[in-house]
């Protein structure tokens, strides 16, 4: 049976986007880092984590491609509209200080808790890689393409709702402070009031940066994933 071939990846999917629920769940998670300690925990999550990743990567490059939708050519512009978005909130997220990354509970008790793209969206970073699992999934309407992308874009988004439960159960009234002045969607707290956009904060080489990447990735697409964009 051709659908056999898609075991590998879904397992492989399973193990990225259920572990990383699982071993952030508070009930397996506190446990751990008591045995492993804080770096071991965190070295044993990014080992399983990049493991399964690389799984994942190599089974879809050998799983049928299933035809499930077909969009047309307005898939594809919308991903290349959707993508300078993406990464540039991503490049955002990965460098600039956060409550909700790894170790960011400290930042809580700052004096600024929230500025920069937080004040865009307090979850930069899985904004990005939401939005680039859906550019991807868009365009790629087969299997092996909704398991790989949707199950990213469910990490992604449902990152969003587990980290702001887990904060909020460690941290109490100190995390209602961050959750008044910021919002899980882009640009809501703006809108309604509850915080200024922080452009000085977010400054110019973010937004730069995320799109000297879009444009690289463009060019190199065909050589990194053996699918050329441009040519």
């Amino acid at each position: 049976m051709p659908d056999a071939t898609l075991l590998p990846l879904a397992l492989a999917m399973l193990g990225f986007v259920g572990g990383h629920f699982l071993l952030s769940h508070p009930p397996l998670r506190t446990p751990l880092v008591a045995r492993l300690g804080p770096r071991g925990f965190q070295a044993v999550y990014s080992l399983l984590a990049l493991a399964c990743l690389v799984w994942a990567v190599r089974a879809y490059a050998e799983a049928p491609r299933l035809p499930l939708w077909d969009l047309g050519p307005a898939a594809r512009h919308a991903t290349f509209a959707v993508m300078p978005l993406a990464l540039i909130l991503a490049v955002a997220g990965l460098t600039s200080r956060n409550p909700t990354a790894v170790g960011g509970e400290r930042l809580v008790r700052s004096d600024r808790p929230a500025e920069g793209i937080l004040t865009v969206t307090r979850h930069p970073f899985l904004w990005g890689a939401g939005l680039w699992a859906l550019a991807h999934l868009l365009p790629n309407g087969d299997s092996a393409s909704l398991i790989l992308f949707g199950g990213m874009a469910v990490l992604a988004f449902g990152g969003m709702a587990a980290i702001d439960h887990k904060r909020g159960v460690m941290l109490g009234a100190e995390w209602d402070v961050v959750r008044g002045r910021t919002s899980r969607l882009p640009f809501l707290a703006a809108l309604q009031g509850r915080t200024r956009i922080d452009w000085r904060g977010i400054g110019w080489w973010r937004p730069l940066l995320g799109l000297v990447l879009y444009f690289g990735l463009m060019q190199a697409h065909g050589w990194l994933f053996g699918a050329a964009l441009v040519g």
